[in-house]
């Protein structure tokens, strides 16, 4: 027999590596909801298994690989799953007994119709490696390498992250990359803030304030998508930084509005609340099942102010009138949320940072053009590239005349908590970033642009 939380990471595994889909949210699909029957322990074990699979897939993929004497894209994926499956637990998980980590690994090859490969996974895992893994590496191994194996992350990445960051915090970025991301939460009704933090104890969630703002708490375990409080619409799951950017926009009540890239509507949310019922909200984005969910985050939170439109921003945008406020949180690499979504590293290719530069300079340009007189544009990103930050908003505004970018934290100082500061969150040029292992928090760009 198969446990459900393993049964539930391999599955969801194989639909990562065979779809393309995002583990996190095939993890709140199946581990959410009244129709979620996943005892908690469980629902916590699926997670830890399936992020963690993902975090460390690369120094999994050299201790399996050592072991069997072949490459792994050799092994069928069914049994690959397995054996990293295995080899994460006797590597990193010291409360999982070692027999039971080999005894399900085996049980899932059989349970996938991989019977004859029941072996070669109870024999590698059997004899798994207990060394540093420091201990395992050939002597001359680039640093890139060196440090792309302890740290599982792909040569090319930690190559242009030591060439921009620095050794020390190169690696600090690594390593909070492999670490589970904090769970933050944006309070969208303060008043009942006492009841939330009630109710996420009782249920057995680790429940503090948040690092930067003061309506926003952090969850260190548990599911608060769970919680009648959930349901009741009082607050969102979403990271502090992204919260942040959202209020640079510096939304006042009746502006109108524009979220070019508004799925999944965490932003959008914020924003119509600023601006109010009786304001003009669009909330735009290419796909309409997107907009879907979108729909269904606002009806959750009791916002039923905003307008909908599935569009292709990257072509001229058919509205016949400008906006006092617009928010382009461009589609990216992701590279700023990779503790959150650890698959995005072994997607991601160099060649992709200039076809998403294209893209997001074709959507600021566009964006531009209907930003009103006087009015105010937010570009961002969860990236930490420069490629798809600094040199987008450069090139944007030396095609697109009588915009000038301005420094927004003004915008951003009344939602701080006591003790917090703009000051580490800012450039000297007005320029808002955060950096995981420094904030606390996803990585994220943003700079402000008003027009002339």
């Amino acid at each position: 027999m198969v446990t459900p939380a393993r049964r539930i990471a391999f599955d969801i595994l194989r639909r990562v590596e065979a779809e393309g889909a995002f583990a996190g949210e095939l993890l709140h699909a199946k581990l959410s909801g009244a129709r979620a029957q996943i005892k908690r322990e469980d629902a916590a074990l699926a997670t830890e298994l399936t992020q963690g699979v993902l975090r460390w897939q690369r120094l999994l993929d050299f201790l399996i690989a050592r072991q069997t004497g072949k490459p792994t894209a050799t092994l069928d994926i069914e049994v690959l799953l397995a054996l990293r499956l295995g080899m994460y637990q006797l590597r990193f998980l010291s409360r999982v007994p070692g027999s039971a980590a080999v005894n399900e690994s085996v049980e899932l090859v059989k349970a996938a119709r991989k019977r004859s490969a029941a072996p070669l996974v109870n024999a590698v895992l059997r004899k798994a490696p207990r060394e540093a893994i420091e201990k395992l590496l050939p002597p001359d191994l680039a640093p890139e390498s060196r440090l792309g194996i302890v740290h599982s992350h792909p040569d090319w990445l930690v190559r242009r992250w030591l060439t921009r960051f620095g050794e020390t915090r190169a690696v600090a970025l690594l390593e909070a990359n492999n670490r589970a991301p904090r769970l933050a939460c944006a309070v969208h009704q303060p008043a009942q803030r006492e009841a939330m933090e009630q109710e996420f104890r009782h249920a057995g969630m680790e429940v503090e304030p948040g690092a930067w703002l003061r309506n926003s708490l952090l969850i260190r375990s548990g599911n608060p998508a769970a919680s009648e409080s959930f349901r009741r619409g009082w607050f969102s799951i979403q990271d502090e930084a992204s919260q942040m950017v959202a209020h640079l926009l510096d939304v006042r009540e009746d502006d109108s509005v524009l979220d070019i890239c508004a799925a999944p509507g965490g932003k959008t949310a914020i924003l119509a609340r600023a601006a109010g019922p009786q304001s003009l909200v669009v909330a735009a984005d290419l796909h309409a099942h997107r907009l879907q969910a979108l729909l269904t985050t606002l009806a959750r939170l009791n916002i039923a102010s905003v307008r909908r439109v599935a569009l292709d921003a990257t072509s001229p945008l058919p509205f016949g009138r400008s906006f006092a406020r617009i928010l382009l949180d461009a589609p990216c690499s992701g590279t700023g949320t990779l503790a959150r979504n650890p698959e995005i590293r072994w997607r991601l290719q160099p060649a992709d940072l200039s076809d998403l530069q294209r893209r997001q300079v074709a959507l600021l340009k566009n964006a531009l053009v209907l930003l009103a007189s006087g009015g105010r544009l937010v570009y961002s990103t969860c990236s930490l590239e420069p490629e798809e930050n600094e040199l987008v908003v450069d090139e944007a505004l030396q095609a697109v005349r009588g915009f000038h970018r301005v420094h927004a934290s003004g915008a951003l100082e009344p939602h701080l908590r006591e003790g917090a500061s703009t000051t580490r969150l800012f450039a000297p040029d007005g320029v808002f970033r955060t950096f995981p292992p420094e904030h606390g928090t996803d990585g994220f760009f943003a700079a402000a642009v008003e027009h002339e």
